[in-house]
């Protein structure tokens, strides 16, 4: 029985009203009456239920489709701008001990590479990182008991917020392990990571299972409710996110707006951020294998509903995608993006070669950060690099309060022009900062708070005579 406010996955996630919903959507998908009074609700920018968003997926009027792109780039333009946060991921270790038929790292796969990074060597990576422009991780490692304990992860997020190369820092580090217990995410917070993230992968329990025959993760009930143990652990953002094309798109779109309204409902703040993959090919993983893989247009259609049904949360769309499809989402409601990204454990500090097989998968947008700051620039979006409301304590219920109200662009819109001029005077080419020099000047006109501009103008005065780490 479907129960929003339930701590159990199969009560807040529930089968049969996914199925319902599905259906009902089928149904009404020619629905010009229903779609409109849908459509009309939406322009309030305050979300809509999963039900109205499954309707609005499976809406089959050209004309209706076409408000609904508008409207999701209105609903983005109003919350978060034309910024776009930059971050890279991190890979510790590819150990693990689960059997995922989707990853390459799983425990059968024994042509793999197997690699753990020593706490010299993520120094290392941290550097190379830095000397590229970044100041934002996202932390990647298989589930191993054994060679990936929690400790080893402490250890790891202590060294990587300790180095400071030239103008280089780590300013945030965002977390994507296997779920574990409340002491757990405990030890996280206080380690100081940002967001938690972990994807569900599929939220149809019996393909779950069958996607994880062995292993912890084959928990269904024990990965699903990850999240709220993360946040009774202290924990203010998480990320969720599927993985698109391991089980039928309509059931994991729904089942991902539930678990978003399930966390809003039961732990008072929805999730942080939304993340968008689809399957890609890796060593000893054939995507012909999944029949359920979703063409361009269904993913942009996918990208457009999410942003009309969770207007306040941000959306991630990594390097799986090709620049063209990351060029189309862009304008739909994605509001952060990798950049220069390797995949492999310890691809950083050393080139990345094509037969590497360490790689979780085969990163499709091969750019250099700076090659993809210099086609943001091109395309009139702010590349981002601001790590500042988490280290105000703007996290959780505190940010969304924020977002909501629209008072965050007071702070979002001055932050990622410092932080884009600091990466214009450390790290980019003579072309990019040209680009990137115009940006901020006409930027700089359109912060409306007359106090707000004066006082970022002094920072972008400070940071060009060296001073660096400016934030509201």
């Amino acid at each position: 029985m479907y129960n929003i406010l339930s701590k159990k996955a199969e009560e807040f996630i529930d089968d049969g009203e996914i199925l319902e919903t599905i259906n009902y959507a089928r149904e009404n998908k020619s629905n010009r009456t229903l779609i409109s009074e849908i459509i009309e609700k939406a322009r309030a920018m305050k979300g809509i239920t999963h039900r109205e968003a499954a309707v609005l997926l499976e809406c089959d009027l050209d004309e209706e489709n076409q408000k609904l792109y508008q409207l999701a780039k209105e609903i983005k333009d109003k919350f978060y701008g034309n910024r776009i946060v930059m971050f890279a991921p991190l890979y510790l270790s590819n150990h693990c001990v689960n059997g995922c038929v989707y990853c390459p790292y799983h425990y059968k796969n024994k042509h793999i590479s197997r690699k753990k990074l020593t706490q010299e060597e993520i120094q290392e990576e941290v550097i190379a990182l830095q000397d590229m422009g970044h100041k934002r991780l996202a932390l990647e490692t298989g589930e191993d008991p054994v060679n990936n304990p929690i400790e080893y992860v402490l250890e790891s997020i202590k060294t990587i917020y300790s180095i400071k190369h030239k103008n280089g820092a780590i300013r945030r580090v965002n977390v994507n392990i296997a779920a574990t217990t409340v002491e757990n995410y405990r030890k996280l917070k206080e380690a100081g990571i940002g967001t938690y993230i972990l994807f569900q992968e599929t939220y149809h329990k019996e393909n779950y299972e069958k996607l994880h025959p062995t292993g912890p993760k084959h928990n269904y009930a024990y990965h699903t409710e990850a999240m709220d143990r993360a946040m009774e652990g202290g924990i203010d953002d998480v990320g969720i996110g599927v993985l698109f094309g391991l089980n039928l798109y309509r059931y994991d779109f729904v089942g991902l707006l539930m678990h978003a309204e399930h966390l809003e409902a039961a732990m008072g703040v929805g999730p942080h951020t939304v993340s968008v993959p689809r399957i890609r090919p890796a060593d000893d993983i054939d995507t012909d294998d999944f029949k359920n893989a979703i063409s361009d247009d269904i993913f942009a259609k996918i990208v457009t509903v999410l942003r009309i049904a969770v207007p306040y949360t941000g959306m991630i769309i990594s390097t799986r995608e090709s620049q063209k499809t990351r060029e189309r989402v862009l304008e739909l409601g994605v509001t952060q993006l990798s950049g220069g990204s390797r995949t492999s454990v310890g691809g950083y500090a050393e080139e990345e070669t094509e037969d590497d097989n360490s790689k979780q998968f085969d990163v499709e947008d091969k750019r250099t950060l700076d090659q993809v700051v210099n086609w943001l620039l091109n395309l009139g979006f702010i590349p981002s690099f601001c790590t500042a409301c988490y280290r105000e304590g703007r996290t959780g219920d505190r940010f969304m309060t924020l977002v909501k109200s629209g008072q965050i662009a007071n702070c979002c819109q001055p932050n990622a022009l410092m932080t884009l001029k600091e990466y214009l005077e450390d790290y980019a080419k003579p072309d990019t900062k040209q680009k990137g020099e115009a940006v901020i000047q006409k930027e700089m006109e359109h912060i409306t708070n007359e106090k707000v501009r004066g006082i970022a103008k002094g920072y972008l005065t400070q940071v060009e005579e060296g001073k660096r780490d400016f934030r509201f």
